[in-house]
């Protein structure tokens, strides 16, 4: 497995290895000996799925409250995103920066978010599906959220706000300069 720093170096890209052949590939997705060697030694305890139909569609930007928080592995089993991860860690050098990659089925690249960080992606392709390891249970009262396009994030999406497919709980998220202290 390679595994490359980003921008924030909490944040990593890894690319497993894929051997192929005529019958098609074989690829380990998740090897916690691998991550063990970069010192993240969380255990994952849940996986989530989605699938977004329409291109456009956003998801987050999303993350959850202390003693809930939220370490994700991110990838992509069908289709592409731009993948987004923020840093709300009040008192980090990169606090209100942000890290962006494509993410998509065929090169298996994901990306490990750690807590302290919103996270969020949109789809670049229709029917895209997303499955992600977290390290801790989902927790609706933690639950929180900032606001996708919030301008003084500077995050570049490919997709204007009038054609963003959102929920309704991520069109009226908080801005980042409104956002309680979260970490």
């Amino acid at each position: 497995m390679e595994i490359v720093e980003t921008e924030i170096p909490d944040v990593k890209l890894l690319t497993p290895r894929k051997f192929g052949d005529h019958r098609g590939f074989f690829v380990e997705t998740y090897n916690r000996k691998a991550l063990e060697g970069i010192g993240f030694t969380k255990e994952f305890v849940q996986d989530n799925h989605s699938l977004s139909v329409p291109v456009g569609t956003v998801r987050g930007l999303h993350f959850q409250l202390q003693p809930y928080a939220q370490d994700k592995l991110v990838r992509v089993v069908k289709g592409a995103i731009l993948d987004v991860a923020v840093d709300l860690r009040r008192g980090s050098p990169t606090f209100g920066r942000h890290v962006k990659a494509r993410l998509d089925a065929e090169s298996g690249r994901q990306i490990l978010v750690p807590v302290g960080f919103a996270h969020g992606f949109v789809t670049l392709e229709p029917d895209t599906e997303v499955i992600y390891k977290v390290t801790n249970y989902y927790a609706p009262s933690h639950d929180r959220g900032l606001l996708w396009n919030d301008p003084d994030l500077g995050i570049e999406w490919p997709v204007a706000g009038d054609q963003a497919v959102l929920s309704d709980k991520d069109k009226v998220q908080p801005r980042l300069r409104d956002l309680k202290d979260a970490f």
